[in-house]
């Protein structure tokens, strides 16, 4: 297969499992403030991310329901926004911490868990 023909351009949209939607609705507008575009019942809810769409959905068959891949959501000040996660009462695996001092920024992140479980971070460039 020539894989150039396939043209992929961008992601437009990550899935992340969620047994209970709701609660997982008002965790990622609330406390993450990424605006929600809509929801199919309980069972789905889409948000907008800098462009790609984040869907939140209950696994649709059990070889579907394990842990998600790692959502990195760049912040400016990942101080000021550890601080917020912690004033909402985020569960925060550790504060944040320089991954990667590369020659001309530092790579800091900051892990934290949504009300499902998944794990999340927190990444900042400092220049």
């Amino acid at each position: 297969m020539n894989t150039s023909a396939l043209a992929i351009s961008r992601v437009g949209q990550i899935a992340l499992n969620a047994k209970n939607i709701p609660e997982a609705t008002a965790f990622y507008r609330d406390v993450l403030g990424l605006k929600h575009l809509f929801s199919v019942g309980d069972r789905m809810a889409f948000f907008e991310c800098g462009g790609v769409r984040l869907m939140l959905s209950q696994p649709s068959s059990p070889e579907l329901d394990h842990p998600s891949s790692i959502l990195y959501f760049v912040v400016a000040d990942i101080e000021a926004a550890h601080a917020a996660l912690v004033r909402a009462g985020v569960k925060i695996e550790h504060p944040p911490v320089m991954a990667a001092k590369m020659p001309d920024h530092e790579l800091w992140l900051c892990p934290f868990r949504d009300p499902e479980g998944n794990i999340l971070e927190l990444m900042c460039e400092k220049h």
